[in-house]
């Protein structure tokens, strides 16, 4: 089932344009929310090197992209995400395979293997997924 948000998009629509700044404050929200901009900041701030404003400009593009809603608390607004972080992994991995792979997933995987970013375990995982897959 697909989400929409205020806009009418549906989640994928928004996950597409959430840009690499904007995904470690969904990351941050992910992990918890709602949370304000004070309590986003104190996540991401240090180990970016960003400012209070800067994090405030990235949720006010979330919100209007329609990856986050606000609620007023008191003075100040918490923030939690309409878009879930499965359904933004599913999206951004697709859109990979296509952009790189041509929309296909084997040649994803040789080029992994190719290049040994494929530990044993990772090759364990994958072989378990394909027999569960074939099922």
């Amino acid at each position: 089932m697909t989400r929409h948000s205020h806009t009418g998009k549906s989640e994928t629509d928004s996950a597409e344009r959430i840009s690499e700044a904007e995904h470690a404050v969904m990351e941050a929200l992910w992990t918890r929310s709602p949370q304000t901009a004070a309590e986003v900041c104190k996540t991401v701030c240090k180990q970016r090197g960003w400012s209070m404003p800067t994090v405030k400009t990235l949720l006010s593009r979330l919100v209007q992209k329609g990856a986050l809603e606000t609620q007023p608390d008191g003075r100040r607004y918490l923030y939690s995400p309409l878009i879930a972080r499965s359904s933004y992994v599913g999206t951004e991995s697709k859109r990979l395979v296509e952009r790189l792979f041509g929309g296909r997933a084997a040649p994803l995987f040789a080029h992994l293997a190719e290049s040994e970013a494929l530990s044993e375990d990772d090759i364990a995982e994958i072989e378990r997924l394909l027999q569960e897959m074939r099922k």
